[in-house]
């Protein structure tokens, strides 16, 4: 089995930073996307980011520029580093990660327990 752990979150006051991590561990052969997504309270999760295993990424257009999602795949470590934190940016941040167990079989989409993030003053 597949186990993602997300790291980082915690409370930032407005105009703040955070940078979270999210680490993948267990029978890996390949991960191919992964991608952050977030629930704010009374909402549905939404997509903040991906990146593939190519380096491309995606951002939703909320956190265009202020956001970055980054992965260091030799340590199967996926990043998001989060600048001019505003207050609509709390939420609960999940981990996703699409992974390859061995070759050969399909891959399988995993998510990590998740990271609270609060903006607040």
């Amino acid at each position: 089995q597949v186990q993602l752990v997300e790291l980082g979150g915690g409370l930032v006051q407005p105009g703040g930073s955070l940078r979270l991590s999210c680490v993948a561990s267990g029978s890996i052969f390949s991960i191919h996307v992964m991608g952050w997504y977030r629930r704010a309270p009374g909402k549905q999760r939404e997509l903040v980011a991906t990146i593939a295993g190519s380096g491309d990424t995606n951002y939703a257009d909320s956190v265009k520029g202020r956001f970055t999602i980054s992965r260091d795949s030799a340590k199967k470590t996926m990043y998001l580093q989060m600048n001019s934190l505003k207050p609509e940016d709390t939420a609960v941040y999940y981990c996703n990660a699409l992974v390859q167990w061995r070759l050969g079989v399909s891959p399988t989409n995993y998510w990590g327990q998740g990271t609270q993030v609060t903006v607040s003053s």
